[in-house]
């Protein structure tokens, strides 16, 4: 699987009239975030629909399309939109073409309710909104169909879609981000937890669980707590009741990295955002998060991002002012 900065995935999402407007957001507006915190355009996105030009959804925001033209411009991953009219026959054959291609295809709820009513083949693990799923159940005979939050079979995802579009597309985005990436991916979409595909529906409040275990997360709480006088493992263990080889076991099965990496990566991430998005002079900066000088800052940044605090600083402009009338 691709990792870093290996190369770009190339998305699409294919609308209709009367798109689900949620989803839509979930996959754009994770897509935009995952290109802002990285600082390039390593997931361009474009819109396609088989009636091309201004698209209205389910209430008043009308998208502009591009055509959905058979065999161009494929994409790496094609999403397809929930919504009031989904026509399968709209998309099918670029789907077809992303399976003979081996590329990714999800389809949101509706979409995906569409999809398991046409799948002449029963074999492979399918899912959709849990709304619809007992009404499929009552109307065929679907022996595969589980109320997960996705499920892959044939080079096809269907996924339940809804507010659960930006967990899907961060799951997606993994193979190419760093896992501290993704967990600060989740943070900028204000997730309180990335649950895995595998996860059951939650249909009632109790039914939302976290993505680590609670001590994990507890220990990432009181990193972020303790940027400016940072707390040695001894410490860190102490106050999460763990020993030290239990939370380095757990640290590197979820991140594959020590928690002293981490806790020094979250610093440095730290730093970065008070260097672009303030004018604190860089040795408070230094002080705020841990690192003893300037220099130690300097080099902490630079092994991290291949720059040096002051160049961050000189080729961003902080506008304080609102000049426009």
């Amino acid at each position: 699987m691709p990792s870093g900065n290996d190369r770009s995935c190339r998305f699409e999402i294919f609308v209709q009239r009367g798109f689900n407007e949620v989803e839509l957001t979930g996959v754009s507006a994770t897509l935009k975030a995952a290109n802002m915190m990285i600082g390039d355009k390593r997931f361009p996105c474009r819109i396609i629909s088989d009636m091309p030009g201004l698209v209205r959804g389910r209430g008043e925001v009308m998208v502009r399309a591009e055509p959905s033209i058979e065999g161009h411009a494929i994409a790496d991953v094609m999403v397809v939109l929930g919504g009031e009219r989904v026509m399968l026959e709209s998309w099918s054959r670029r789907l077809r073409a992303m399976q003979r291609l081996n590329r990714t295809a999800v389809l949101l709820s509706d979409a995906a309710t569409v999809y398991i009513r046409n799948k002449s083949d029963k074999n492979g693990n399918v899912t959709t909104h849990w709304r619809d799923i007992a009404l499929l159940k009552e109307q065929g005979y679907y022996p595969n169909l589980t109320t997960r939050l996705a499920e892959k079979s044939d080079g096809v995802t269907t996924a339940a879609g809804g507010a659960g579009t930006a967990e899907l597309i961060i799951g997606l985005l993994t193979p190419y981000l760093e896992p501290i990436e993704v967990a600060e991916l989740g943070n900028r979409l204000l997730l309180p937890a990335i649950r895995h595909s595998d996860a059951e529906q939650p249909r009632d409040i109790s039914d939302n669980a976290g993505l680590f275990d609670v001590r994990v997360t507890r220990a990432i709480k009181l990193m972020e707590a303790n940027m400016d006088e940072p707390l040695s493992m001894t410490e860190l263990t102490s106050q999460v009741g763990l020993s030290t080889r239990h939370v380095e076991r757990v640290f590197r099965e979820v991140f594959d990295e020590t928690p002293a990496r981490f806790y020094k990566r979250l610093r440095v991430r730290r730093a970065r955002a008070m260097i672009e998005d303030t004018l604190i002079p860089l040795i408070d900066v230094a002080v705020a998060t841990g690192f003893c000088s300037h220099n130690a800052l300097s080099r902490a940044v630079r092994d991290e991002y291949g720059n040096t605090p002051s160049k961050m600083r000189a080729r961003k402009s902080i506008q304080l002012i609102n000049h426009r009338n």
